[in-house]
C-alpha cells in the first residue's frame, strides 16, 4: 500500500511539473468521454420524452388495415364491421374509420390547402388535443352525416384571424365540388406536446369531419382501407388485437389468409426507440474514438517522458529499484492523467447534456431532460482508465527493461 501512494506521489509531481504538456495528453480523453456522455445522456432524454409523451397518449390505439391480399380480392373493412369492431370486442371504448380526403377554401385570408380526416366521433380520442372551444362532433352527426367539423386555434387564427369561431362556415371544395362546413369545436394543442404533434409554416388546414359526410362530394364510405380501435386502459392491447384479428377473420370468413394486419401505436413508438438507439450509439462510436486518439497521446508522451528521463530511471535501478517499481511508475503516471481526464470529461459532458436538451427544449417546445444514467458515468470512466493502463504499457515496460548502464550513459 505504501508503494502505490509513493507511486502516485511521484506520477502527481511529474504531471505537476509539466502542466501544460499533461493537460493537452487529457485533451483527447476529455474530449472523447464529453462526447460519449453527452450524446448518450441526450439521447436518452429524448426517448424517455417521447415515451412519457406516450404513456398519456395514443397508448391504446390499435390499427387494423388490409394486407394486399385482402384488397386485392375486395376484402375492405366495413361500417358494419366498425359496429362490429365496437359491440363484441371487450375492452373496446371506440373505432373509427382513417379516411381522409384533401380540398382547399378561399377565406378573406386567402385560398388555403385543405386535409379532411374523416372518422367517427371516437377519433377525439386519437387528437394530441383538448376542446377548447364548442364541442367535437357527435355520433349523430355521423349517422346523419352532418357537414360539421373541428380544427384546432391555430388553423382557425389562420383561416379568419380568430379563433372565435364557433358557428362559422367553411366552404369545402373537392374535385370541383364544393359544401358549407359549419364549425361546432376548435381544439389546442396540449402542453409538451413536441414530438407527438408538430407544425410548419404553409402546411394544409386540417378539418376533422364525420367520414359519412363525403357523401356530399359523391363518393361512398362503405368501405375503409384502414380503422383505428381505442382500447380501454384495463385492457390487454395483444388481447384486443388477436380479437379484432379473429373477428375480422370470421366476419370476412378468410381465417388463415392473413388479410387482416395489425399494428399498434405503441409498435411505432417501439420501433422509434429502437432507430433513436441505434443513431445514439453509432454517434457515441464515433465520439468514442476520439478516446483512442487520446489514448495514443497519452502513450506519446509517456514515450517522450521515458526518453527525458531515461537517466533518472538509471540511477533509481542502480540504487536497487526493481523493474516493477519502474513499471508501476510509469503506469500510475499513465492511469492518473487518464483518470484526471475522464472526470473533467464527465463534467463537461453533463454540461454539454443539460444545455443541448435546453435549447431542443426551447426549440421543439418539448420539455426533455437529460437521460444521465450512473451506469454510462461508470462505463465512461472505467474506459478511461482502461485506455490510459492499455497504451502506458509499452512505454513502462520500455522504461523497465532499460538498463542500468545504458540508461546512465545518456544525456
Amino acid at each position: 500500500m505504501g508503494n502505490a501512494i509513493e507511486y502516485v506521489k511521484m506520477a502527481l509531481k511529474n504531471i505537476i511539473a509539466n502542466k501544460g504538456r499533461s493537460f493537452l495528453t487529457m485533451l483527447g480523453i476529455i474530449i472523447g468521454i464529453a462526447s460519449v456522455i453527452m450524446v448518450m445522456s441526450v439521447g436518452d432524454g429524448t426517448a424517455n420524452a417521447m415515451n412519457s409523451e406516450v404513456a398519456n397518449f395514443g397508448t391504446g390505439q390499435i390499427t387494423i388495415y388490409c394486407s394486399e391480399d385482402a384488397v386485392n380480392m375486395q376484402e375492405w373493412i366495413t361500417p358494419e364491421d366498425l359496429q362490429a369492431l365496437q359491440e363484441r370486442i371487450e375492452g373496446v371504448d371506440g373505432a373509427t374509420p382513417n379516411d381522409s380526403s384533401s380540398g382547399s377554401t378561399i377565406t378573406g385570408k386567402g385560398e388555403f390547402s385543405l386535409s379532411l380526416n374523416g372518422g367517427t366521433e371516437a377519433m377525439q380520442k386519437a387528437l394530441n388535443y383538448n376542446i377548447k372551444r364548442g364541442s367535437y362532433f357527435t355520433a349523430i352527426d355521423v349517422e346523419e352525416g352532418n357537414r360539421v367539423c373541428v380544427l384546432t386555434d391555430s388553423d382557425a387564427k389562420r383561416l379568419f384571424g380568430s379563433d372565435d369561431v364557433i358557428g362559422m362556415d367553411i366552404e369545402v371544395t373537392i374535385n370541383n365540388i364544393s359544401n358549407n362546413y359549419r364549425i361546432v369545436g376548435v381544439t389546442q394543442q396540449k402542453e409538451n406536446s413536441g414530438f407527438v404533434s408538430y407544425t410548419y409554416e404553409g402546411m394544409p388546414v386540417t378539418l376533422e369531419v364525420p367520414y359519412t359526410s363525403f357523401l356530399s362530394f359523391g363518393w361512398e364510405s362503405d368501405s375503409f382501407y384502414s380503422v383505428t380501435v381505442f382500447a380501454n386502459d384495463k385492457a390487454s392491447g395483444e388481447e384486443v388485437a388477436r380479437d379484432i384479428v379473429h373477428l375480422m377473420e370470421s366476419r370476412h370468413q378468410c381465417a388463415g389468409e392473413n388479410y387482416y394486419q395489425i399494428q399498434s401505436f405503441q409498435d411505432i413508438v417501439s420501433e422509434l426507440n429502437g432507430m433513436l438507439a441505434i443513431v445514439t450509439t453509432f454517434i457515441s462510436c464515433v465520439a468514442a474514438i476520439s478516446l483512442i486518439v487520446g489514448g495514443i497521446g497519452v502513450m506519446n508522451i509517456m514515450l517522450v517522458s521515458v526518453t527525458e528521463r531515461t537517466r533518472e530511471i538509471g540511477i533509481r535501478k542502480s540504487l536497487g529499484a526493481k523493474t516493477s517499481s519502474i513499471l508501476m511508475q510509469f503506469l500510475a503516471e499513465a492511469a492518473i492523467l487518464t483518470i484526471v481526464g475522464g472526470i473533467i470529461g464527465i463534467l463537461f459532458g453533463l454540461l454539454g447534456a443539460v444545455g443541448a436538451c435546453k435549447l431542443m427544449t426551447i426549440s421543439m417546445g418539448s420539455v426533455i431532460h437529460p437521460g444521465i444514467q450512473v451506469s454510462t458515468i461508470l462505463g465512461a470512466t472505467f474506459f478511461s482508465c482502461g485506455i490510459g493502463v492499455f497504451f502506458g504499457i509499452y512505454p513502462a515496460r520500455k522504461a523497465a527493461k532499460l538498463s542500468p548502464i545504458e540508461a546512465l550513459r545518456r544525456n
